[in-house]
């Protein structure tokens, strides 16, 4: 009875996970599509002295890998984004219990789904944000991604707490 229990807990919370990664793709769409109204492929405008804003269309995965493979990892990415949106959706339906570990998961699972958009739509993912600092250029990157970071170092945080309590 204490296992139904704790699973309908976390059951109950699944719409508030769900939630939270449409709200990250939302923000990551409306972004892309202010990126995509207001530049041309490769315009940038500085922002800082450490930050521009420039259009970049990523075919690959993180850091722009796999980018030149002839266009089968469009589809490849595009697969993976659906199994890990099955995966991650069971995770908060048995775990939505636990809220930094579905926090971290809908973080990922809101930014998955936004770049899987971006590859169904346009056959590549729409990047814009730009770190550089002396000279040194970090890979562009989009609100999907900051939140599929932000979801791993959560995991990982969860995971840390979690052995220490051990």
């Amino acid at each position: 009875m204490a296992t139904k229990a704790k699973s309908s807990a976390g059951g109950n919370k699944l719409g508030l996970w769900l939630g939270l990664a449409l709200i990250v793709i939302l923000l990551d769409q409306f972004t892309k599509v202010l990126i995509l109204g207001n530049f041309q492929l490769g315009d940038s405008r500085f922002v800082t002295s450490f930050f521009n804003v420039v259009r970049v269309h990523n075919t690959g995965a993180a850091f722009s890998f796999l980018a030149g493979a002839g266009g089968w990892q469009r589809w490849f990415f595009v697969g993976l984004g659906a199994v890990a949106t099955v995966f991650i959706t069971v995770m908060l339906r048995r775990h939505g219990q636990q809220t930094l570990f579905a926090t971290a998961l809908s973080l990922i699972l809101g930014g998955a789904i936004g770049n899987v958009i971006d590859r169904l739509l346009h056959g590549y993912v729409v990047d814009f944000i730009q770190v550089h600092a002396g000279g040194w250029y970090f890979p562009s990157f989009n609100i999907a991604d900051s939140a599929i970071t932000v979801g791993a170092v959560l995991l990982i945080w969860d995971e840390v707490r979690r052995v220490r309590r051990g």
